[in-house]
């Protein structure tokens, strides 16, 4: 992938371009300079500027350069400095926080005087600020995007990252995929030749630059030779908020996340009888113990409220939620804790961090459940669904996942090996 550097780099070489073809028209017959002139096509504009009338300066932000700095260096006194900052809102520009590595473009008159006019500078890949200094003036603007629909399929061997790696997909499919099926799937249990397939928008500048991962759209997970499909559908016209549902327009969502933190794996399961590895005996084992890194986030698996966040010698830093009157969980054996007792808390926000406090003899969560009071095992529990679909909204779902089921279901999933 080109840095935003390098992109700065292809805009002067089709600059050059440009130029050199002018000096090879000159040198051909009138004649036929004369009809090359009527299809001349006009110079494109650069950040809105023909690059051709200004002497253009690339650069990127050094360490511990500040925008003063640059402009000092480029013959800009600190009173006009001063004068553009205050001048330029945040929303716009904002002058403290010029990042080391972005790169920007200076534009300076032809004539003997050198001054800069214009500087531009590059906030990401889509975004970038051009501030003016002739009549200080600063605009946010960004390049055109296109968005491009796709498709593409591929088959678990280890993980769903490794997975997605493996077809040349951006990392962050795998943690937008795995957002939609956390509530249904246990992605603890994923097992090698499970299948998915995908249709997702990218975003591109110039129609050519990738700049990132739009949406996904459609997809279906393959898991134990039963097919999980999900449709992206907006369910609030006014915020354009959506949400994943079924074929059935069944929503994904469940009352409780299927598990307390993102991809690591089960090193103890909830059992009446297991060894302990500190205690060095024979005893019940009412969690699920996650093994992870340390500092690994740890969320909560539903909205609820923090009724304790302590330490004891056997459970650590821990952390427990009150989610109704029916259901609690717990989280031991934190590094640190993130919440105080009487904080709400939603479904997915952090509470803590993965630790070996307490008696762990490596660094992990054991998540607990509580039903009426009772410990029991999650995974055995028949939990709560969230919020179904409204039935208004069902008819135009229908209509509008009918062409993606089409599509999805033309894809063919990758052949496992």
């Amino acid at each position: 992938m080109r840095t935003p550097f390098a992109y700065f780099v292809l805009i002067i070489l089709s600059f050059t371009v440009l130029t050199s073809c002018n000096e090879d028209i000159e040198k051909v017959s009138k004649k036929e300079t004369i009809e090359l002139e009527v299809e001349k096509k006009p110079e494109s504009k650069v950040y809105g500027f023909k690059l051709s009338d200004f002497e253009v300066i690339l650069d990127t932000v050094k360490r511990g350069e500040t925008f003063g700095f640059i402009m000092d260096r480029h013959g800009v006194t600190p009173g006009q400095v001063f004068q553009i900052t205050q001048t330029i809102p945040d929303s716009v520009m904002n002058f403290r926080r010029i990042n080391y590595g972005k790169p920007y473009m200076l534009l300076k008159s032809k004539d003997s005087t050198r001054r800069v006019e214009h500087f531009i500078y590059q906030k990401s890949v889509i975004n970038y600020a051009v501030v003016s200094l002739d009549s200080i003036h600063g605009l946010a603007k960004s390049k055109p995007v296109t968005i491009k629909q796709k498709t593409t399929s591929g088959v678990i061997s280890s993980s769903l990252s490794a997975a997605i790696d493996q077809a040349g997909l951006d990392y962050l499919l795998t943690n937008r995929f795995a957002d939609i099926y956390q509530w249904s799937v246990d992605f603890f249990k994923l097992q090698k030749g499970d299948q998915f397939k995908l249709i997702y928008k990218e975003k591109y500048i110039d129609d050519t630059i990738y700049a990132g991962l739009e949406t996904i759209d459609a997809a279906v997970l393959k898991h134990k030779g039963r097919e999980f499909y999900s449709f992206n559908f907006e369910i609030d016209s006014l915020t354009g908020r959506t949400d994943f549902f079924d074929e059935e327009a069944g929503t994904l969502r469940s009352f409780f996340l299927k598990a307390p933190l993102k991809f690591s794996r089960i090193s103890s399961r909830y059992t009446g009888r297991r060894f302990h590895p500190v205690q060095r005996r024979w005893k019940a084992h009412k969690g699920t113990d996650y093994a992870a890194g340390t500092g690994t986030p740890i969320w909560s698996t539903a909205d609820g409220v923090i009724t304790k966040a302590s330490y004891t010698s056997g459970n650590g830093n821990y952390v427990k939620v009150r989610h109704t009157n029916k259901y609690s969980t717990q989280y031991l054996h934190m590094s640190r804790r993130a919440v105080k007792v009487g904080q709400y808390v939603k479904q997915g926000e952090i509470i803590g961090y993965v630790g070996q406090t307490g008696l762990a003899t490596g660094p992990h969560v054991c998540y607990r459940f509580w039903v009426n009071g009772k410990q029991v095992d999650p995974y055995k529990q028949d939990l709560p669904d969230a919020e179904p679909m409204k039935e208004s909204l069902k008819p135009s779902y229908f209509d509008y996942i009918k062409p993606l089921k089409i599509k999805i279901d033309e894809v063919e999933y990758k052949r496992i090996l």
